[in-house]
């Protein structure tokens, strides 16, 4: 399986055309300090999905940091990109490793105490716990896990899985950024407080110096 730098998951959604073209958004992205770009669109048509991966991974490609697409294992095979990241709900980790084969990168979403079970013994390179806080991102009808049930799913995955990156996502600000550093993220996944920031490069540059300071700490 492939190693993840999880510390900057920019998450380029498909209802931030009214800012930019995504392939741009995700450019800007890449190129000030995100490791990690995914692609999620719930509403765009699978044809128009492929065409905007396809135009990301073109736009990604001098910055050399991987796409995953939200979801669509079928959009992440037909437009070439890096891999896939997925919910309980969608197509299984192994089904999937099997289609993408060996060298792609795929992530699981932890809610709950059963997706960590899950994930602890996936064939996946990631895990990204949350929601973590309240968000404007996404509809969500599960309630935030909040910090302490954040670190009790991050302990669970550690006890069987010490060396997958986990990440945190939902209503991460800088302020909240150290918070789950702290409780024992690898990094974290943003979407509005980069991409609706006033600077969107300037947003991705101070949240990577945070999260980077972050470990920096929590280093011995």
């Amino acid at each position: 399986m492939t190693k993840v730098d999880y510390r900057l998951n920019a998450l380029v959604d498909g209802s931030l055309t009214d800012i930019g073209t995504l392939p741009e958004l995700a450019r800007i992205a890449a190129q000030n300090g995100a490791t990690l770009i995914q692609y999620r669109d719930k509403s765009a048509s699978t044809r128009l999905m492929i065409e905007r991966a396809k135009d990301i991974m073109a736009a990604l490609e001098p910055t050399g940091i991987p796409l995953v697409i939200n979801d669509r294992v079928d959009v992440a095979l037909a437009a070439g990109a890096d891999g896939v990241h997925l919910g309980a709900d969608d197509m299984d980790a192994q089904t999937a490793r099997q289609l993408l084969g060996d060298r792609a990168i795929i992530g699981l979403t932890v809610k709950n105490a059963d997706d960590a079970k899950r994930a602890a013994v996936a064939p996946v390179d990631y895990a990204c716990i949350g929601g973590v806080f309240e968000t404007v991102s996404k509809v969500n009808p599960d309630r935030p896990v909040g910090i302490d049930g954040f670190r009790a799913l991050r302990d669970s995955l550690r006890q069987q899985r010490p060396d997958m990156p986990v990440g945190a996502i939902a209503g991460i600000d800088l302020t909240r950024t150290p918070q789950v550093i702290s409780a024992g993220a690898d990094g974290i996944a943003v979407i509005s407080a980069i991409f609706r920031a006033t600077d969107i490069a300037l947003a991705t540059q101070e949240f990577r110096n945070a999260v980077d300071a972050a470990l920096a700490e929590k280093r011995p």
